[in-house]
């Protein structure tokens, strides 16, 4: 909101200097972007008169122009405007003066002619292009007539004013008006607020019901009224109006569009004119669009309406998207002569979504999502009314078209001065909470030290008791509270068992060389409902960012997939990620989502490079399944941990890919990407896993001790074998550890082979078997037992043939 501080001491009388004045206001009621003020930079910039205007004689789009800038003699000045003509008041930049952007303007030659200074369009003295009349956009800017020559240009174009742009918060659209920002700033210095009121003048000879009837329901419009102005003639507006606009930041366009934006932003109402002719069957009806309803918008774009649009409607359909945009076939242009005006007081909530679907946010739609004066209304309407009259030199007819009109009661609020005090942590007396409310403009009733506050309908932010007390702090100044420590008994602060896990997880993988990942939590719904470990329904945004964020994760590996894809398509081609967070499972029939920890991690290229002493190491199922095996032991899984070949994730590789199980709990995978997803992504083999570290959490957890490492030598013992290649490793290890006696305390495959001098159908395993006691020295006829049971127990259980 831009607030000229010219228009602003119409209704409050301050006279403080703007960068004070902005200070203040952002330490008492909202932020400040910017003050500034349009001529600052500018120098040597005036008024002149083109009395003579002749072609270039070496251009066929440049003039030579003979300009009266108030001395004694005309200056000479080549200028390429299409629109340049004799005998009109333009603004012009002398020799050696400064324009937008500090250019320096010289004297020179164009074509061969002497050129002394510059005739200027708004835009190269400041303005912004989206502020500038229509007609002047390509074009220089015509003053008005009264215009004296040499005289600065500044205070007819409104540069001379100091402007506030204010970054108002939802929470305070009262100050998206002149009129309420005026009682904020009155409030802030212990001002009185002087507020004109435009005397509205009907013709008594004609009455609204002669044009209109108005059907509005409550739940979609709590107030709908019309005005009819009649024999109006659509013309520019005069420059005062137009200077109020463009420091607002709005183009002015004729008198009719130009009253309902100024009112717009004087009394924060939005406003709509329609073409009154161009209305069938001279009846207005609220309601809500029928499915499929087309409607063409001023904008000249077509927009497909459904059930949720709060529409206008004449008998032939919809004329205006209430709130947001009104329909071209009924809008304002110069052959239109009776005007019907609209103030309303839409539904909020539908506005908003509105404003969302069809990506049509505006003035009028932020206002009546964030809410408006309900009290002012009619005053707004009328005020416009007649403004629309004087400037075009219409009537106002007799009588507001009422379709509903809500009654704005002020709201009372109760707080005592205990309560104030103990919350801000203030002595401040029955008197100083008092004088606060009444500088705030409103009713006070006391009783003891208890408050009843009567709030006007021009605060509908405060309703509750804390919003008093968040008042009574802004106006005595947040500067001026006491600072004080809070009290409590201190408690040492520790991690609970999710958070000791996930914190636990995070450094493991680092520690085994993996970086972490953000991603997105919301990713496309194809990417979503990949690599998932349940069955779950998509969990979809109504009103996404972009088509890239429609849906809810289901994994985390899609988003380390777009971030290796990211790395390989920079020329990093060596990737090592891992991320943890949460996933959403949504079951049939529920509207919300699970929340799901997960833990997921992705590697391609080399895990390690090779150097003067050492070999490369590419990333491989194995290097992957021992960081998952690593993670796992570390955090103290209890269990035996399967690892199960798997075929039913078609993202994965169909033969490189395990199901990890702890008993008959399912908690991930780990595996290669099936090619065909590489191929999408752009990369090469990668290899990932999944884990759901709920689940994790929630099993028993074997917590690392410290064990003396036993002074008793230990003993080794190898046992090679053929078996069927179906066989799997972990089942032959299980039956070791199952069978090599208490003793036995580790298992290590070392050699793996087939070819040669071995049958087609058989692999051979060897493995070393650890055996120590902590207690003695072990005697080798025990040890030999236990080596003979395990060897036994191959041959029966597998058909091992011990080599």
């Amino acid at each position: 909101m831009k607030i000229s501080t010219k228009w602003l001491k119409d209704y409050v009388d301050i006279d403080i200097e703007p960068q004070v004045l902005a200070e203040k206001i952002e330490r008492t009621a909202v932020e400040v972007d910017e003050v500034y003020r349009l001529e600052k930079g500018l120098k040597k910039i005036v008024v002149g008169e083109t009395l003579k205007v002749e072609k270039h004689p070496n251009s066929d789009h440049l003039h030579v122009c003979q300009v009266n800038v108030g001395g004694d003699e005309l200056l000479q000045i080549v200028c390429g405007a299409p629109n340049i003509a004799a005998h009109k008041k333009v603004i012009v930049a002398l020799p050696n003066s400064r324009i937008a952007d500090n250019v320096k303007i010289k004297r020179g030659k164009m074509r061969g002619e002497v050129s002394e200074g510059m005739i200027c369009a708004l835009q190269e003295i400041g303005f912004a292009e989206n502020v500038v009349p229509k007609k002047f956009v390509d074009g220089i800017y015509f003053l008005p007539e009264d215009a004296e020559p040499g005289m600065p240009v500044y205070p007819y174009l409104g540069m001379d004013e100091n402007i506030i742009d204010l970054d108002v918060t939802p929470n305070r659209a009262d100050m998206l008006s002149m009129r309420g920002t005026a009682y904020e700033i009155a409030a802030i210095y212990n001002k009185k607020v002087t507020l004109p009121h435009l005397e509205i003048k009907e013709n008594q000879n004609d009455n609204v019901a002669n044009f209109l009837e108005i059907e509005a329901e409550p739940e979609l419009a709590s107030t709908y009224l019309m005005r009819i102005i009649k024999n109006v003639t659509v013309k520019e507006s005069p420059i005062w109006l137009q200077k109020r606009l463009w420091n607002a930041g709005i183009r002015p366009l004729n008198n009719v569009v130009d009253v309902t934006n100024y009112i717009l932003m004087d009394y924060g109402q939005p406003l709509h004119s329609f073409d009154y002719e161009k209305i069938s069957g001279k009846k207005i009806i609220v309601r809500l669009a029928q499915n499929d309803e087309v409607l063409t918008t001023i904008d000249e774009q077509e927009r497909k309406l459904d059930a949720h649009d709060i529409v206008i409607a004449d008998e032939d359909g919809p004329i205006a998207l209430a709130g947001t945009m009104g329909g071209q076939s009924t809008s304002v242009d110069e052959k239109t002569t009776t005007i019907a005006l609209e103030a309303a007081v839409f539904n909020s909530s539908l506005v908003r979504k509105t404003a969302r679907r069809h990506n049509l946010h505006s003035e009028a739609s932020m206002r009546f999502e964030r809410g408006i004066n309900r009290k002012t209304v009619v005053e707004a309407l009328n005020a416009a009314a007649q403004l629309i009259a004087d400037l075009g030199n219409g009537e106002v007819v007799s009588e507001i078209a009422k379709g509903a009109l809500e009654d704005a009661a002020p709201v009372e609020v109760s707080i005592s001065l205990d309560k104030i005090n103990n919350v801000l942590g203030t002595s401040l007396k029955v008197a100083d909470i008092e004088n606060i409310f009444v500088r705030l403009g409103f009713g006070v009733n006391i009783a003891n030290t208890m408050f009843t506050v009567s709030v006007p309908p021009r605060r509908w932010d405060i309703s509750i008791p804390a919003d008093l007390i968040e008042e009574v702090a802004r106006i005595y100044g947040y500067d001026k509270l006491p600072a004080t420590l809070p009290k409590g008994e201190l408690t040492p602060g520790h991690y609970n068992h999710s958070q000791n896990i996930i914190r636990a997880t995070r450094q493991l993988l680092e520690a085994a060389g993996l970086t972490q990942a953000i991603s997105y939590g919301l990713t496309t719904s194809e990417k979503a409902g990949r690599f998932l470990m349940q069955p779950s329904e998509s969990t979809q945004l109504k009103f996404p960012m972009s088509s890239d964020r429609t849906t809810a994760r289901m994994n985390l590996i899609s988003g380390l997939l777009d971030d290796i894809a990211y790395n390989v398509a920079r020329k990093v081609d060596n990737v090592a990620l891992y991320e943890q967070g949460r996933v959403f499972y949504r079951e049939v029939g529920n509207d919300r989502p699970v929340e799901v920890e997960h833990v997921a991690g992705a590697l391609t290229g080399l895990f390690k490079t090779a150097t003067w002493h050492e070999a490369k190491v590419p990333v491989d199922f194995f290097l992957t399944k021992g960081i998952v095996e690593h993670m796992l032991r570390s955090l103290g899984v209890t269990g035996r941990v399967k690892y199960v070949q798997a075929d039913g994730h078609e993202e994965m590789h169909p033969g490189r890919t395990a199901d990890i199980y702890v008993g008959a709990e399912f908690l991930g995978f780990v595996g290669e990407i099936h090619p065909n997803i590489c191929k999408e992504y752009h990369i090469s083999r990668t290899y990932v896993f999944e884990l759901d570290l709920g689940k994790i959490m929630g099993l028993v957890k074997n917590h690392a001790n410290y064990t003396p490492v036993s002074k008793y030598p230990a003993v080794t013992r190898d046992v090679a074998m053929a078996v069927d290649k179906s066989i799997k490793n972990s089942d032959i290890v299980a039956c070791i550890k199952e069978n090599g006696g208490k003793n036995l305390t580790k298992v290590e495959l070392f050699d793996v082979y087939e070819g040669e001098h071995i049958a087609t159908d058989l692999k051979s395993l060897a493995y070393k078997l650890t055996y120590q006691n902590k207690k003695a020295t072990l005697l080798d006829e025990d040890v030999t037992r236990d080596f003979d049971k395990v060897v036994d127990e191959l041959k029966e259980k597998f058909a091992a043939k011990i080599r």
